[in-house]
This record gives C-alpha cells, structure tokens and sequence, in this order.
C-alpha cells in the first residue's frame, strides 16, 4: 500500500507526487487520462494572475511565492529530464488599462514592480503592437513557460523516480472509506490502497466528492467547484514578431522560442462540454489581430479548449477534507491553477510533512471556504 494516492495529474497533482517522493514516500498518482493533457495543458502559462490587482490577496499571496519558483524549477527540469519547459522572462505588458489607479495602489501595497508607461516605451517595446496605443502598465518580473512542456518534464522526472508509480487511463469512481477514513479509491475496475488520498483532478475534483452512499453523503462536503471553458489558438509566426506577453481588453498573446503566438482566451459556462466554437475562433482572431495586425496575414494553426475548475472567487481549496480522515483536496484554482501550482502544491506538501507552512493556510482550507460560501461571502 502506497503512502500516498494522489487522483489527477495535471501540473499540481505531478508536482504534489515530486515533493512527496522526494521526501522518501511511496506515491501512485492516477489521471482518466494522461496526465497533464486537460487544462494543465490546454492553457496559456502566464505566470500571473490576468490584471493580478483584481484578485483576493489569498492569491497574491500565493502568486507571489510562486512566481519566484519557476526559473529555477524550469532549469533543474531541464537538467533532471532534458525536456526544457521553456521559462521566459521578458514581462507582461498590459494595454489600455481602465482601473490603472488601482493597479498602482496594489503595487505599492505589496511592493510589486509595475509601472505605467508611456507610447514611446510600449513601441520601443514591442514595435509590431497596433498603432495608436497612448500608454499601458508594464510588470517586468513576468514570465510565462509552456505549460505541454513543463507537463512532459514533470512527468518523465516523475518516471525517474523508483518511489512513484504513474496509473493513466484508469477513471476513478469514488473514494474509498472505512470507519470515517480514506483508505484508497474505487474504480471502475478494482481498488487502489493508500494511507493518504489526495484529489487534485481540476474541474472533475467535486464530483469525486459526491457518492451514492447515504452514511457518506452526510461526512462528503459539496464543493462549488465547475467546469468553466478556455478556448484559444496559436499561430505559427516566425521569431521576433512579439517578445513578451501583451495583453488587450482582457485577451491576450504570449510568445513561444519558436515563433508560435498563443491567443486566448474565452470564458464561458457550458458544463463539461470541450467543443470549440466557430464564434469563439473568429473573436480570438479578432483580439489577436487587435494587438498584433500582422498576424492578419499568418494562418492559425490549432484552435483548442480546456476546462478550468472554476471556484466562486478563484481562491482554491487547499487541505483536509474535513469530516474524512486522511483525505485532502487541492482544487478550485480557476484561471491561476499553473501560476499557483508551486505555493498550492507546496502548501499541502507542508501540511502532509509536518512542516512549517509556507504561508498562512487557513484562508484556503476546505472548512473555512465552505463557511464563508453559506454566509455568501464568497464574490
């Protein structure tokens, strides 16, 4: 019996696995499908929260620590795999800002590097960005990676590890208690033992909470955790065309080493439903070609969607899962699930070790959220 199941293996669940095994546990980690192929890998990498002054300081806290992780978490991938997960650091320039007043005060309040910047800056900047843009916000500490490389890495470093079995294609059911504990999970073909389980499956997180057995129901909070659908395209540019991620009116373009641009992204509420749209693709177009007219002239090449796991206020839920001993939830990380993966994963890791948190725990435990949903705190 392993020490710990971890159900899910996108970029959280993989990073969970790494830190546990690293410590000297025994870890399974098992995913419906492959891991890393849903909305770990469907995203953009931004390696920050869009317009991050908006959000709760529960995610700037998080955000925050994370942000500091990822350059050398991508070189040791790098270097452990040799699959580079692709860390660029060029920043993030944000276009025709409205609550820009706000935006500074969130600065100042955390001391964060963003400035406003005038035309000249933006088009000696980026000088291919559409004409007749007066001035922006500019963080130069943004970076973004490429989220289907930094999955490939995690997982082949996950494969070097005698300590990790690695489950993919097995689609759990339900999970499994005896006398108020969680012992392992049920599938659809057998069941998997562990002394810890923890649930990191994204969008599909609260329905493995929900069961059909009635002595359960009662101990198995309901968690509002949905499904809220990304759609986005990239295009085949060659180097040079954009440097660093710009963003206009809430879209955005993120640049690749090999030219590719990444647009994205929609946000929509359609259940479990992956299909693109023909409107969605002609309004990334048209945001893409808003910020960058050359692209007019340069075919798309894939148009795709994830799911996010959508939470009332984009803080996640992170820890126990109150009533069930030994079962544990990272989840409902919205639009930030690869920006919060490092402080999110670290943070259940400390709880789990016995070690000193790195921040503050409480605001994202299960108890307190699910408290602050019925008193409709939640926005």
């Amino acid at each position: 019996m392993n020490d710990f199941l971890i159900v899910g293996g996108g970029v959280i669940g993989m990073m969970t696995a790494r830190t546990l095994a690293d410590s000297g546990a025994d870890v399974t980690i098992v995913d419906k499908g492959e891991l890393c192929k849903e909305s770990s890998w469907a995203g953009g990498g931004i390696v920050s929260p869009l317009y991050p002054w908006r959000y709760r300081s529960e995610i700037t806290a998080l955000a925050n620590w994370s942000q500091g992780y990822y350059p050398a978490l991508a070189k040791q991938l790098a270097e452990e795999t040799g699959i580079d997960p692709e860390f660029r650091s060029g920043g993030m320039l944000m276009l025709r800002v409205e609550d820009e007043a706000d935006a500074l005060a969130w600065a100042e309040k955390y001391q964060q590097p963003l400035t406003q910047v005038s035309k000249e800056f933006i088009y000696s900047t980026e000088a291919n960005i559409a004409p007749g843009k007066e001035q922006a916000i500019w963080m130069p500490e943004v970076g973004s990676i490429r989220n289907p490389r930094l999955g490939q890495s995690l997982k082949k470093s996950l494969e070097q590890r005698p300590n990790v079995r690695i489950l993919e294609n097995v689609d759990v059911k339900s999970i499994r208690v005896m006398d108020g504990q969680a012992i392992g999970v049920n599938t659809a073909n057998s069941v998997l033992s562990a002394g810890q389980v923890i649930i990191c499956s994204g969008a599909w997180s609260a329905g493995l909470l929900k069961t059909e057995d009635a002595d359960l129901g009662d101990l198995l909070p309901e968690l509002p955790i949905e499904p809220v659908r990304g759609q986005m395209m990239v295009y085949k540019a060659e180097p040079g065309l954009v440097d660093r991620v710009v963003m206009l009116d809430g879209r955005y373009v993120i640049p690749r080493n090999d030219g590719r641009i990444l647009v994205g992204s929609t946000l929509e509420y359609d259940g479990f439903n992956k299909q693109t749209t023909a409107e969605a693709r002609q309004s990334l177009q048209a945001s893409a070609e808003a910020i960058l007219p050359a692209l007019k002239d340069i075919p798309v090449e894939h148009h795709w969607c994830g799911l996010r796991p959508g939470s009332p206020d984009g803080v996640p839920f992170i820890g126990a899962v109150d009533g069930i001993r030994h079962l544990h939830i990272n989840a409902g990380h919205f639009r930030n699930g690869l920006v919060l993966a490092p402080a999110a994963t670290e943070l259940l890791c400390n709880q789990l070790l016995g070690q000193k948190p790195i921040i503050d725990p409480a605001p994202y435990q299960l108890a307190q959220r699910l408290e602050e949903a019925a008193a409709g705190e939640m926005i």
